[in-house]
């Protein structure tokens, strides 16, 4: 069953799914060098610098360090705004698992850039596929699957880009089953981040490890005691065709994913004066009540998990893509507080998990949807990323450098 879902991952791409690829990691490489500052990106990095060992691969911020650290510290970094490429269908974030760990391994074995984007993908694509066959349950019971769908997506790649096997593919996914992990309990702390970092750096170690001979019980996934029916799994059995990749979101929201619908209904009303609101409504998927309903969140890192906070924020005129916004002070502010005292939230099971519905009341009623599968074609997929990257970067350069295929000047701008 594994194999069977597994396998549409390590074809040769389809164009459409490699172009994605080569836009999520502009998106993942401006996201992890605007994170450098954040308290998880130092704490970990000086972590690793202070452990030290064979310099074999580079850290956002500077530094070079051995393969395992550098992939937990870029993948915890990466991760720290939370502004990072996202896959519905199996609510995880592919790229800040994958591309850290393909990242590593691909310096230390000197891959070119063609070897290492192919490698993101094909890292990607079973992260996804594995969310999917993980199934809701296993999302919805606690497990965060960028910690724990990433670890065996962050494994491929390393596996890829190290010439392993089939069979030594599959005895190194059995051997980070037993080490994928991630807990929703994290979310609005350092631990969210962290869960990226421990994925891609289990992913490199399973690789590595099996490089060197180190075996496993290649049914560990699905065989008994095997992670699938310990993990609350319930995924479909029947492997799906295509390349999932090719539908993956990104975010122009510096907030929690779950968020973004709402944000986008709600600029649909706008202008209104905040002054004349009276209520706000927003109705949601009822998973989303568990992940970003924080009602009156005291940190900016909070406020990026709270439906009320960033709707009282966008009403106010803040812009919620810029970083500066979710500042802690601002949680405090007596406009903030007032305004998201007015903001309701409610679960609607009939609405799908990337659709919102807000209604504003002020004089009058006015209500608006979106849904975040709406069509978004790839010239405004790419105006929009590199908008981001420039915003977040101030500057066009790592567009460029990987537009160019430039891999020794992506990696020099970390």
């Amino acid at each position: 069953m594994v194999d069977s879902w597994l396998r549409p991952a390590l074809t040769d791409p389809s164009e459409a799914a490699l172009e994605i690829m080569r836009l999520s990691l502009v998106d993942w490489l401006a996201c992890g060098i605007a994170g450098v500052s954040e308290p998880v990106a130092q704490i970990t990095r000086s972590l690793a610098l202070e452990e030290g060992g064979t310099a074999q691969a580079t850290l956002f911020g500077g530094g070079h360090v051995p393969c395992r650290a550098a992939a937990l510290v870029n993948g915890a970094t990466s991760h720290a705004l939370d502004y990072d490429d996202t896959h519905f269908a199996h609510i995880g974030h592919p790229s800040v698992a994958v591309i850290p760990a393909a990242l590593a391994i691909a310096q230390s074995q000197g891959a070119g850039f063609d070897a290492f984007l192919r490698a993101c993908l094909a890292g990607c694509e079973a992260s996804i596929r594995f969310g999917v066959l993980l199934g809701r349950g296993h999302y919805q019971v606690g497990f965060h699957q960028t910690g724990t769908a990433g670890a065996f997506g962050a494994t491929v790649a390393a596996c890829q880009l190290l010439g392993l096997s089939e069979f030594q593919m599959a005895q190194a996914l059995g051997l980070v089953s037993t080490r994928a992990s991630g807990l929703k309990s994290q979310f609005g702390t350092m631990g969210k981040p962290y869960n990226a970092g421990i994925a891609a750096s289990n992913g490199v170690e399973a690789a590595l490890l099996t490089a060197r001979g180190f075996e496993s019980n290649p049914m560990a996934l699905a065989g008994q005691n095997g992670f699938l029916p310990t993990h609350h799994c319930d995924g479909e059995e029947a492997a799906p065709e295509g390349w999932f990749m090719e539908d993956i979101s990104h975010k122009f929201h510096a907030c929690c994913h779950g968020l973004h619908a709402a944000l986008e209904a709600l600029e649909g009303l706008k202008p209104f004066d905040p002054k004349r609101v009276r209520k706000v409504q927003v109705a949601t998927h009822p998973r989303w009540m568990t992940v970003c309903n924080q009602l009156t969140p005291t940190t900016g890192l909070g406020a990026k998990f709270s439906y009320r906070t960033v709707i009282a924020l966008s009403i106010l005129g803040y812009d919620t893509a810029a970083l500066g916004t979710y500042d802690d002070a601002l949680m405090a502010d007596a406009r903030v507080v007032a305004l998201r005292n007015l903001v309701e939230v409610a679960d609607d099971a009939t609405l799908s998990e990337t659709e919102a519905r807000v209604s504003v009341t002020t004089k009058t009623e006015h209500h608006a949807s979106f849904d975040l599968t709406a069509p978004l074609d790839i010239a405004q997929r790419r105006q929009k990323i590199r908008r981001k990257a420039h915003s977040l970067v101030g500057d066009d350069r790592i567009w460029l450098a990987v537009e160019q295929g430039d891999f020794p000047n992506l990696i020099s701008l970390m």
